[in-house]
């Protein structure tokens, strides 16, 4: 038997139902939080840590053109090449930066970037921040790889505005850099 008031609460309550994102990993289905921010939407903001444990926002970053390499480790080998192409590619280029966000952690972006001469990418870590992959829509929500974010790119212009999205397919191929690089016309 219902409590007298259940029927009362059954009808103001609304569920919003959130729309997963569908990627494979080694053609197996894997599902993530959410769907990447629009294009023509604002940024969300994300505070996340350096390599150097300082903290970066995506506030700090206005007035730049940003490529956010989001990928689950730097520990594999599509991951590590991403990184070195947008460091060859885009980094260096005027008013643009390359963020390679994963939840790493900072120790082992700093090894990383030592081992290969990254130079021109700046690792941000999302050790410490559940909102990120949240926000972006990132966070691998089953299948081996829980818990990591998904392989992506968003691309944000000067005003903060994201003007191109990737969410690959299928986790262990690499993004589509040359998409990126139009977007940003560089």
């Amino acid at each position: 038997m219902q409590p007298s008031n259940f029927s009362a609460c059954k009808k103001n309550v609304k569920f919003e139902k959130k729309v997963m994102a569908k990627i494979t990993l080694k053609g197996n289905p894997v599902n993530t939080s959410g769907n990447l921010p629009l294009k023509g939407k604002k940024a969300p903001d994300f505070t996340l840590v350096k390599s150097d444990l300082g903290k970066l926002s995506l506030s700090e970053l206005k007035g730049k053109k940003l490529i956010l390499n989001i990928f689950p480790s730097l520990d594999t080998s599509v991951c590590a090449t991403s990184v070195r192409k947008f460091n060859q590619l885009a980094a260096g280029k005027t008013n643009t930066s390359v963020l390679a966000i994963s939840k790493d952690l900072p120790f082992a972006h700093g090894r990383f970037c030592t081992t290969e001469g990254i130079t021109n990418v700046v690792t941000l870590s999302g050790f410490r921040d559940s909102a990120f992959g949240k926000s972006y829509g990132v966070d691998i929500i089953d299948g081996p790889l829980a818990g990591l974010y998904a392989r992506s790119i968003v691309v944000v212009d000067e005003t903060g505005n994201v003007i191109h999205t990737q969410l690959v397919p299928e986790i262990t191929q690499e993004p589509d850099y040359d998409a990126a690089l139009i977007a940003l016309h560089i």
